[in-house]
């Protein structure tokens, strides 16, 4: 008998993960979206076994729930899922990556006696929708569940053991504490670039060439700024507590770096670099078999090349010969702070790793992850 795993929005997390649980032949996944045409995709693609005429049909017949929708969207699911005829034994989880938002509004389930189980996959794509969606995204990513205190263990461990053919690292954590640290290395972080953008385009109009000098380190640097802005607006007001703190936090940093400053002090100006470049240092990289982190990471390889005519398609060849696909090439004209003129990307770290190893063999360029 196989097991019904319903999936409440199937854009690229939903899907994805629709594609990672079929890995496992005893489960049948339902769909479901507010998009037919969506839900449509999915099934053709084999993303979905079939799809359910309605929010209540698809959650009804289900031993599982994700929602894999946006957090206010889920919220109102949960609210509407009290008035469903559920399994008594059905498990319901969510995707979201803010989780207190959830897990209140998940305390209407709790009094019925079912089971909520907050989740948070990390990870993602510069792409979105089910067309994205793809069956390795969750791989030597953290997947990070939280649990009420009290939940019964032996339901944790039937949703991980439904969750394990996702190829992620499941860990769990309280709500509360996940919510502090992703405030602290992704939703913060955010911000920060887009302030960094805004502080550019405020003094672009004084210095216009000041772009073209942004196209190398700075444009990596602020890459998270081109994420989806009514995501990152919901994630933002339902994070605010913490980001509040950070930003506390960070305000005060910023008034020691201004005396350092008007101190003008060489020993301590240095002190500061370099206390951050030996922290940064030790961080754990995917090279290092680090588990992929809490913002959506390209990876690159940047390569020294000499310029002459042929010398990418020479590139490109190499990796075709080894099957290796890459997602994006371009040549970077401002390098005071990045590693070679070409910065390639790829979908995984192993795809990263093999090119390199290709390169290695059929040229003498020299090559940094960073």
């Amino acid at each position: 008998m196989k097991t019904n795993v319903t999936i409440f929005g199937l854009g690229l997390i939903g899907g994805s993960l629709g594609l990672a649980l079929k890995r496992n032949d005893a489960v049948h996944v339902i769909g479901f979206d507010r998009s037919y045409a969506t839900a449509d995709e999915a099934y053709r693609r084999g993303i979905i076994d079939s799809i359910a005429p309605s929010a209540q049909a698809a959650a009804e017949q289900a031993d599982f729930i994700i929602f894999a929708t946006p957090v206010n969207t889920t919220v109102a699911l949960m609210q509407e899922a009290t008035t469903w005829k559920l399994k008594k034994e059905v498990i319901l989880t969510d995707t979201g990556s803010t989780k207190m938002p959830i897990m209140e509004a998940s305390s209407l389930l709790n009094e019925q006696g079912l089971t909520f189980i907050g989740g948070h996959p990390m990870t993602g794509s510069h792409k979105s929708g089910v067309s994205a969606a793809k069956e390795h995204l969750f791989e030597n990513a953290y997947y990070i569940l939280t649990p009420f205190e009290g939940t019964d263990e032996g339901k944790v461990k039937q949703l991980q053991r439904l969750l394990a053919p996702t190829k992620g690292k499941i860990v769990v954590i309280d709500a509360h504490e996940h919510d502090r640290m992703t405030a602290i290395v992704s939703h913060f972080p955010h911000i920060i670039a887009s302030s960094l953008v805004g502080r550019l385009a405020d003094q672009q109009e004084e210095q216009p060439f000041v772009k073209h000098l942004a196209a190398g380190g700075f444009r990596d640097l602020t890459r998270i700024a081109s994420a989806d802005p009514t995501m990152w607006r919901d994630v933002t007001i339902q994070n605010r507590t913490e980001l509040l703190k950070q930003l506390d936090g960070w305000l005060e940093e910023m008034g020691h770096i201004r005396e350092m400053l008007l101190t003008n002090d060489p020993e301590e100006i240095f002190d500061f670099y370099a206390q951050a470049k030996a922290f940064r240092d030790a961080l754990p990289t995917t090279s290092q078999g680090a588990v992929q982190g809490a913002i959506y990471m390209t990876f690159d390889l940047h390569i020294d090349i000499p310029d002459h005519p042929g010398i990418i398609s020479e590139i490109t060849k190499i990796l075709a010969d080894e099957r290796i696909s890459l997602t994006n090439i371009r040549i970077v004209e401002t390098r005071t702070d990045v590693y070679g003129i070409l910065v390639i990307s790829f979908q995984t770290a192993d795809d990263r790793e093999r090119a390199r190893v290709a390169l290695m063999k059929e040229t003498e360029f020299s090559m940094h992850i960073i």
